[in-house]
């Protein structure tokens, strides 16, 4: 079960990053993709396989019904609530290598709140959830722990000292993040989350540099991850740490240990890049193919 995060991108390719400080610029054309983290996670584990039901705010607006759309194409099972904001949005610029940067709004209210017989038979029923890091979400954690739910989370760039973030940090079992928001401190911010939280493992993306896993039993040195060739030319990195975090959870879902979870979530993450606006989802049979199983 994926909770929280869905939402629509719009991808706007231009010749470089930083953009040039102008009162315009000419890009190429400018696309809108449904999904961000929580959709793309949903999508991507269906696409392994997996049965997948995604819980979420989104607004009675043109991009939610955009996002009903994508997700039932994917064949994810969508139970929505409607949000007074409306549907998250964000513009992403991407440049010419793949790389990006991304615009999103703040956030919902603070006030916004899944009610509890709405999600506990969903929480019930589930083997794994993974939320994103909207605050609603927080507000389900006494409930998954008490149900013995094992529990994963993306932080992305956070940077280690962000409020917001810390207690997804420290009660997830399996928790994500990219290197680029604590950067030369990413190893400490690893350790400090398996010295202070529950998680078994944590996984940070760097990009083309592969990634770091860092387990609880493995030691106090993130283990390098090697990053995967993609098998087609880079498109764009947009949506390339939510499919790692498919690959990796299709791998502990699947019974396999953490290394090996690690290297399905960089085949999977690399896969990502060969496509637009995180379409690039790879399948069960592909990646078994490419990894020999």
């Amino acid at each position: 079960m994926v909770v929280g995060g869905s939402g629509v991108d719009t991808v706007v390719r231009v010749d470089s990053l930083p953009v040039p400080l102008a009162d315009s610029l000419g890009v190429g054309p400018i696309r809108e993709w449904p999904g961000r983290t929580g959709g793309n996670v949903a999508l991507g584990c269906r696409a392994l396989g997996l049965n997948v039901t995604l819980l979420d705010f989104i607004g009675d607006d043109w991009p939610g019904r955009q996002v009903r759309e994508r997700l039932a194409a994917g064949d994810v099972a969508f139970e929505p609530l409607i949000s007074p904001a409306g549907t998250r949005r964000a513009v992403n610029l991407i440049d010419p290598s793949g790389h990006r940067m991304s615009l999103y709004e703040a956030g919902d209210p603070g006030e916004l709140r899944m009610p509890r017989d709405f999600y506990l038979p969903h929480l019930r029923r589930t083997r794994h959830v993974h939320l994103s890091t909207v605050n609603f979400a927080r507000f389900l954690l006494d409930d998954i722990e008490a149900l013995g739910v094992p529990v994963s989370t993306d932080l992305h760039d956070w940077d280690g000292q962000d409020e917001h973030h810390r207690e997804f940090a420290l009660r997830s079992d399996l928790v994500f993040l990219s290197s680029a928001g604590a950067r030369e401190r990413i190893a400490s911010v690893m350790r400090e989350i398996l010295r202070d939280g529950r998680a078994q493992a944590v996984v940070a993306f760097a990009g083309a540099g592969g990634s770091y896993l860092l387990t609880r039993d493995g030691g106090s040195t993130p283990r390098p991850v090697p990053a995967v060739a993609p098998p087609a030319p880079v498109v764009d990195s947009n949506g390339a740490g939510d499919a790692y975090v498919c690959g990796f959870l299709y791998g502990r879902l699947s019974g396999r240990d953490l290394e090996d979870s690690a290297r399905l979530g960089a085949l999977a993450g690399a896969h990502a890049c060969t496509g637009e606006g995180s379409t690039a989802l790879i399948g069960r049979a592909a990646m078994l193919a490419a990894t020999g199983a």
